[in-house]
């Protein structure tokens, strides 16, 4: 081999290498990030989402970041201004105020980017999808649950007082599905609603509050998962595990440990991985310019000790 074919080859060498290079740096360019809006992350359910996402995200080949807002409605519409300036391919939000998010939604959608809204309902806008549970009807679900249960093992008489979180619009829903269901019935009293604000420590001192004030309480509705973790450790505080049944949304490991011993009744539990991968795959399509449906629902079950067996693995 000559000198000059040597050379030759090495030029050529570099040449491919450096437009490996452009390539490479062009593929690293073109990868979508999609971004998801989150309410905490202390409460299971919503790491729970944050893996299903982060899972959907993997196995389509994009970037997911995701923004903690503590639980602070404005820290939500500030993360969207950010994410619209730097130009992600998608957002999911799942929102605290619901009408309080709105205008960051619509200047999302004006800048093109596309909004899926996960669990708590937007009001009517540009938002491509709304994803998760019809809680209306999942709330009166378990309202019809607990008067059947009121009637087949509580002599058809309870005393039931609320545990909600009265900054949270779709426990507000919750709320509002059952106690439609149950008022007016002969033999149930409700003895009103405390704030645990979707923050356990705060639920755990509204339930005790509720309790305290009403010695004569039988039933305990929670309306999600801090306000129902509040309430088994109210109960358990207060040496009331006989006398009072408990009602929630979520499952964890102590509330399956309630059902256990026999105080917690009865759990709507919900799919968040399921909902959380259904927003990244509705991302997916929009951007690839693909119809999606305009409510994507996930089903609910009602978690009792006589079917949550196959969940003990989940919330060890």
């Amino acid at each position: 081999m000559t000198l000059n074919t040597t050379r030759r080859m090495m030029i050529a060498l570099a040449g491919f290498t450096a437009l490996s290079c452009v390539v490479s740096s062009a593929v690293a360019q073109e990868k979508k990030t999609i971004a998801l809006v989150q309410i905490n992350q202390q409460a299971l359910f919503f790491n729970q989402m944050n893996q299903g996402a982060q899972k959907a995200a993997d196995a389509a080949g994009v970037k997911l970041v995701i923004f903690n807002s503590n639980n602070e409605p404005t820290a939500q519409n500030s993360a969207i201004e950010t994410y619209i300036q730097e130009k992600v391919s998608g957002l999911a939000v799942v929102a605290i105020d619901v009408n309080g998010l709105m205008p960051a939604v619509k200047q999302a959608a004006d800048a093109g980017i596309p909004v899926v809204a996960i669990d708590a309902i937007l009001p009517e806008g540009p938002q491509k999808a709304q994803i998760g549970v019809d809680n209306a009807k999942a709330g009166a679900d378990m309202g019809k649950f607990f008067l059947d249960f009121v009637k087949a093992n509580m002599g058809g008489k309870a005393k039931i007082g609320v545990v909600g979180a009265l900054n949270s619009y779709i426990q507000n829903v919750r709320q509002e599905g059952f106690e439609k269901t149950i008022k007016g019935t002969d033999g149930i009293v409700i003895a009103g609603v405390v704030d645990g604000q979707n923050v356990q420590d705060n639920a755990l001192s509204a339930a005790e509050n509720l309790i305290t004030g009403n010695p004569d309480l039988t039933a305990i509705y929670a309306t999600g998962e801090p306000a129902l973790m509040g309430a088994i450790a109210a109960v358990q505080s207060q040496g009331k595990q006989d006398t009072i049944k408990v009602f929630g949304w979520d499952l964890t490991a102590e509330a399956i440990a309630g059902i256990d011993a026999g105080f917690v009744a009865a759990v709507v539990q919900q799919d968040p991985s399921a909902m959380g991968a259904a927003a990244v795959n509705a991302l997916q399509k929009v951007s690839a310019g693909q119809a999606v449906e305009k409510n994507i629902a996930v089903p609910i079950t009602i978690v009792t000790k006589a079917n949550v067996d196959p969940y003990r693995a989940v919330f060890k």
